[in-house]
């Protein structure tokens, strides 16, 4: 029966090899989806892929601005407080004193 180490020594080895092979078979596998796609003319919608990002294909759409700093600022009021803001309700502003009114 092999020791401890002996049996640790073997998974280091075969973990090495699983990551050899994988590395061969996905080259080969690129390569192949490579050759599909230029034969047949594919694009990613052909595949079923709809975009490279999370955000693709979607659309964005402005929100308003829903407060107005002293020159001008804008903000959403989402996310984090613009630094005009914060210096201003620093120095005793309240931030209801820059809304815009709707």
């Amino acid at each position: 029966m092999a020791t401890y180490r002996e049996l640790l020594e073997q998974r280091d080895s075969l973990e090495q090899q699983i990551a050899e092979a994988r590395r061969s078979e996905v080259a080969a596998a690129i390569v192949q989806a490579k050759q599909l796609i230029a034969e047949y003319g594919l694009t990613a919608a052909d595949c079923g892929f709809r975009g490279l990002g999370a955000l693709a294909g979607k659309t964005r759409t402005t929100v308003a601005v829903k407060y107005r700093g002293p020159n001008g600022e804008g903000w959403s009021g989402r996310g984090k407080a613009p630094n005009w803001l914060t210096s201003l309700e620093a120095q005793g502003r309240h931030r209801d004193e820059f809304l815009v009114s709707r």
